[in-house]
């Protein structure tokens, strides 16, 4: 929505909630809501802002909105998904700083304000560590920190190993890869 209305944001959010319910949809993937850092990111289209807050008070308006329908929403991409090219393997190095102050600060909001149902996890690395694969990310600063108890998945098709993924906290992983690595971290207790 273009508007700084929360409120008539969330009266989108109720609109959102009762078309998902006609056609069937339980939970939506969406909104969008990384920071616009690189503009040839090819997702920034779905994204809402370059403004961390007004990203976040966007995001909590439309959760509110879509989930009193009780339809769920998924705010994504977590985090600092901010470019397409080799998006695989893209290894997004931020100071801790700028990642609280910057590309979390909406997702704080949106899980905060907007009580979140659940959250999609990026294809990118942050800092060396996949964002679907990292503890501190998803158990301590997501769950412990900002108190979410929703549900964290995984991108589609994303290369991570799910073993570590279900160590970190992830809950869902979407198709891709086989549930090997997975096994084998059941077999040799490393999980």
């Amino acid at each position: 929505p273009c508007t700084w209305n929360p409120a008539l944001i969330e009266e989108v959010g109720k609109r959102e909630g009762e078309e998902c319910i006609a056609m069937g949809v339980g939970i939506w993937l969406a909104p969008g809501m990384n920071i616009h850092r690189d503009p040839l990111c090819g997702r920034n289209f779905e994204y809402y802002s370059e403004d961390p807050l007004l990203t976040g008070k966007t995001a909590a308006a439309l959760s509110r909105g879509v989930q009193s329908k009780k339809v769920a929403i998924t705010l994504k991409h977590f985090c600092c998904n901010n470019k397409e090219e080799k998006r695989n393997e893209s290894d997004s190095r931020v100071s801790e700083r700028a990642v609280r102050e910057i590309y979390l600060r909406g997702f704080e909001i949106g899980v905060k304000e907007g009580g979140a149902w659940s959250i999609m996890t990026s294809y990118n690395l942050l800092n060396g560590i996949e964002t679907s694969e990292n503890y501190s990310l998803i158990t301590n600063i997501l769950r412990k920190e900002w108190g979410f108890n929703g549900a964290v998945m995984t991108d589609w098709n994303n290369n991570s190993h799910h073993a570590r993924e279900a160590r970190a906290g992830n809950d869902i992983k979407m198709p891709s890869s086989s549930s090997k690595t997975l096994k084998e971290g059941l077999n040799d207790g490393s999980l």
